[in-house]
């Protein structure tokens, strides 16, 4: 895990029983202490993103959704089209077909965004993006899903995305993390239409560590 990685999330994975090894922040760092591991264990790799089988499993969250309305829908997932967040990337290309696949993506950590308009994939070591879900780098499998599949890509700004954290706590009272965030942002700042729409989202994460989460104390 990046060192800089939110103490929250750094505690969520020992207390499930994993060993936590960690790397300077970026994926050049993290690949390269990856590949160091795994030459000295014998050990498998399971990528986060960039495989398959999370794709397709990451990607029922929406399937699921419509299938418990009856009327059509506008499945919006938040944390990587219906309308998903890109920076999670599996659930993004893993959705089923729709009228529209739009992704939505951090304007700072927007590495998908400029890869789908230059039809290049292009990497960002280590973006700086309060919703630091969303700061992986684009996977070659889900570039490939992104190029045949999805109709746009759409960016929001850092505060919006924080306005959504805000409004998702003061209306529903749930505490969500940036990353889970950046659908409602896009919604909170029109870049997307919905009018006439009935819309769903999925609010997927919520690894906020408040001792350190100087954005949110900030605006309270």
């Amino acid at each position: 895990m990046p060192e800089n990685s939110s103490a929250v999330k750094i505690a969520a994975v020992r207390d499930h029983g994993a060993e936590v090894i960690f790397c300077r922040p970026g994926r050049i760092a993290r690949e390269a202490a990856l590949a160091e591991l795994l030459a000295k264990r014998a050990m498998s790799l399971v990528h986060p993103y960039d495989d398959y089988r999370v794709i397709a499993g990451q990607g029922t969250a929406c399937l699921e959704l419509i299938e418990q309305h009856s009327r059509s829908i506008l499945c919006v997932h938040a944390g990587r089209r219906r309308r998903v967040a890109v920076g999670d990337r599996d659930r993004c290309e893993g959705s089923p077909a729709a009228h529209a696949v739009i992704g939505i993506e951090p304007e700072q950590a927007d590495d998908a965004w400029r890869s789908f308009r230059s039809g290049e994939r292009i990497l960002l070591d280590a973006p700086d993006t309060v919703a630091d879900g969303l700061r992986s780098s684009l996977g070659v499998r889900n570039f490939a899903i992104i190029r045949r599949c999805v109709d746009d890509i759409v960016r929001v700004s850092e505060d919006a995305i924080l306005q959504a954290v805000r409004l998702v706590l003061e209306r529903l009272k749930v505490l969500i993390e940036p990353s889970a965030a950046v659908v409602m942002a896009a919604l909170i700042e029109g870049r997307l239409d919905v009018a006439g729409l009935d819309v769903g989202i999925i609010l997927s994460g919520g690894n906020v560590d408040l001792d350190t989460a100087h954005w949110f104390r900030s605006r309270t």
